[in-house]
């Protein structure tokens, strides 16, 4: 199973808190779609051996894209790879560019999953956060995919300053109205060079507190849980078949091609990254040139992303495989590294398999950075 990844770097207007790369100017809209069926092209030969089995459209804002650009990438996935019968096929969108008429065009051309950025339903936060549309546009754009589409996941951010956990928990309740069966959530986190850092450097908006985005945190677990929903990953709560299988895929190590400007791939042995600038990405897709920088990851490299990807899912990290793919000594480092945790009830081991515990799953970036090799030989 393996994926690709296509990265549509073009939205309306810049949230305060995004650093993904994007630009704010349509211009090169058409020469982009062009370059990227043309890297499809250029590295077709990648997945010679290989099934796509999702095909992801990221960004960005990829609703910005005509329906008949839409099409014209699918259709350029299916010219240079071979795709799987039924696969599974998401387009990220705005509430606002979801018109019904839009929704209807989605379906008929091969998406089989939206995936909706909503944030928040309350208006104060979406002013807060400079998204394009509205509390109103959330609801609505909800009420009409839901018509058309039944694979569909939302994005929620938590931990926004001056969220109340009443507010946080309408937040949830609204979206359960809609029957989505998918789930994203996120705490709000302030990057570097952003809008939202220079709005709280300037005291124009507080800075998010840690314990309140703990609060929210749990608050949403259990809720969705409650609410028949798996917390298959961190951020992510799925109902029974409706996991993101593009998501998926890459947490339990698959490979996958990224398509655009700032786009990542992975085949298992290094990583790749597009460069993150339109205009240099544009010309070198025109000279023929594959815009990366590729990482050949040590064994170090390895261990530490599935320790990563594993602590974060329902997967875990099996520590037979650690030991068939790393040797004893990096198992018995794993085994001394996680007494600490195991102990104090953040982590637990069933069936050979370390996982999270309830309690510690709002830690597992933290406690998986205590359990990485740092600093050793990759023998």
């Amino acid at each position: 199973m393996s994926g690709i990844y296509i990265h549509i770097p073009f939205c309306k207007q810049a949230c305060h808190y995004c650093d993904f790369h994007f630009s704010t100017s349509m211009k090169k809209k058409d020469e982009m779609v062009l370059a990227l069926a043309k890297e499809m092209r250029l590295r077709k030969l990648e997945f010679d051996n290989e099934t796509v089995e999702t095909i992801y459209f990221g960004g960005g804002t990829p609703s910005v894209l005509s329906i008949s650009e839409l099409r014209f990438l699918i259709d350029a996935v299916y010219e240079n790879f071979n795709v799987a019968e039924n696969p599974e096929i998401t387009l990220e969108a705005n509430p606002d560019d979801l018109s019904e008429g839009q929704i209807i065009e989605f379906s008929k051309n091969r998406i089989n999953r939206l995936s909706i950025g909503i944030q928040s339903f309350f208006e104060e936060d979406l002013k807060m956060m400079n998204r394009a549309h509205n509390a109103e546009e959330a609801k609505k754009s909800l009420e009409i995919a839901t018509r058309y589409f039944d694979n569909i996941s939302i994005d929620l951010i938590y931990g926004i300053p001056g969220m109340t956990n009443e507010m946080w928990k309408q937040n949830i309740e609204t979206a359960l109205r809609y029957s989505v069966p998918h789930i994203s959530s996120y705490a709000l986190t302030v990057e570097p060079k952003t809008a939202l850092k220079k709005l709280i450097q300037t005291g124009k908006i507080s800075e998010p507190k840690d314990d309140v985005a703990q609060e929210h945190f749990m608050i949403l677990v259990d809720t969705l849980q409650e609410n028949g929903f798996i917390h298959y990953e961190l951020s992510n709560f799925g109902k029974e078949n409706y996991f993101s299988k593009n998501n998926s895929a890459y947490w339990l190590g698959k490979k996958y091609i990224g398509i655009g400007p700032s786009a990542h791939s992975y085949d298992g042995i290094s990583r790749s990254w597009n460069m993150a600038n339109n205009a240099l990405y544009l010309k070198e897709i025109e000279a023929n040139n594959l815009p990366n920088e590729i990482e050949i990851l040590s064994q170090t490299d390895r261990y530490n992303e599935y320790i990563m990807t594993g602590l974060r899912t329902i997967w875990g990290v099996s520590l037979d495989r650690i030991e068939k793919e790393f040797g004893e000594s990096k198992l018995q480092y794993l085994q001394k590294q996680s007494e600490k945790f195991l102990s104090d009830g953040l982590l637990s081991i069933e069936n050979k398999i370390l996982k999270t515990t309830p309690k510690g799953k709002f830690l597992a970036d933290g406690i998986a950075s205590d359990l990485f090799l740092i600093n050793l030989d990759d023998n």
